[in-house]
């Protein structure tokens, strides 16, 4: 373990030094000591040997102290190179990511979207390249949740959530209604002729236990009594659907792939909406110009699909 003692001691020589330390010699130890070989940093810098090795030396003279033991099979570093590596990655590393935004004399915004699962997968990623290609100065970065997460605490500009749109503090608008219906493996749907004929069928189930009433209330039968297994995940529950293994309720429009390439089929027509995905914000985060894209991509996007969703904003 580095001691604080040793942590003031080499940060109150670079003080001393008023920070006038070569870039390239910080450059050349922090390589060093990531590889333990100024060999191997060498190489990763595009320069010689002999002066990453020069490099380091004229560091450790500027600190006055070792930050490597040089041993006849490598380096090893010393409490005080222990105690500058971790410093020195992090700066490097947010340099480089700050460096990073910048493409073509102007700068990338990094944008922070986190998608229910279903339909980060279901809708969101086949749309990815076209939002890419469009806006090519945003940097996306996606995450997937099962419907809870907190914006504030992970980070996040938005967040697309499955629900009513009531969220205590969020703003919200809606994006896609979920119309549920029946799906299944070719095979099971084979042997079904009319809706009754599922009540003969393993019924796979969401935590929502209000799904599979309403739907067979829709096509007018009577509230069965539901025993199959229950998933937290649509996409797992469409995974087991596409083994045979029973019959799925899910939202049709996020599933589109599997139905178009025949890996499931819908054997009713009928139809029934639980919910609907929404995009949510902090309503205390202002909109930034990348956030704004965004927002307004995917309403679109989403309304060239589904027109009659209309644009209904909730912000309790």
């Amino acid at each position: 373990m580095i001691s604080m003692v040793t942590h003031k001691k080499i940060w109150g020589r670079v003080d001393n030094a008023g920070m006038n330390i070569p870039l390239n010699a910080l450059r050349a130890f922090e390589a060093s000591a990531r590889h333990l070989s100024f060999t191997l940093a060498a190489q990763e810098l595009n320069v010689t040997q002999a002066a990453v090795s020069q490099q380091v030396k004229n560091l450790e003279a500027r600190l006055n102290t070792l930050l490597f033991r040089r041993l006849p099979r490598g380096l090893a570093l010393t409490d005080e190179g222990l105690a500058l590596l971790p410093a020195l990655s992090d700066a490097f590393g947010r340099l480089q990511s700050v460096l990073q935004q910048f493409e073509g004399g102007r700068v990338r915004e990094v944008l922070n979207l986190a998608a229910v699962g279903t339909f980060a997968v279901g809708w969101l990623m086949p749309r990815l390249a076209a939002f890419r290609q469009a806006h090519p100065f945003i940097d996306l970065r996606l995450f997937t949740h099962n419907n809870r997460v907190d914006l504030s605490a992970e980070g996040l500009d938005f967040a697309i959530r499955y629900g009513d749109g009531a969220w205590h503090g969020m703003g919200a608008e809606r994006l896609v209604d979920a119309r549920m219906a029946p799906v299944c493996a070719p095979r099971l749907a084979a042997a079904l002729k009319t809706p009754a004929d599922l009540l003969d069928c393993e019924l796979l189930r969401s935590y929502r236990a209000d799904q599979w009433p309403r739907w067979f209330a829709a096509a007018g039968l009577a509230d069965p009594l539901i025993r199959g297994p229950v998933f937290d995940s649509s996409l797992a529950m469409a995974e087991v659907a596409v083994q045979g293994l029973g019959v799925a309720l899910l939202p049709v429009a996020m599933f589109e792939r599997q139905l178009r390439d025949g890996l499931l089929v819908q054997p009713f027509e009928p139809t029934v909406s639980t919910g609907q995905y929404w995009l949510t914000w902090q309503k205390s985060h202002p909109h930034t110009r990348a956030m704004r894209e965004l927002h307004g991509w995917l309403v679109a996007q989403c309304a060239a699909v589904s027109p009659a969703n209309g644009d209904e904003v909730v912000d309790p």
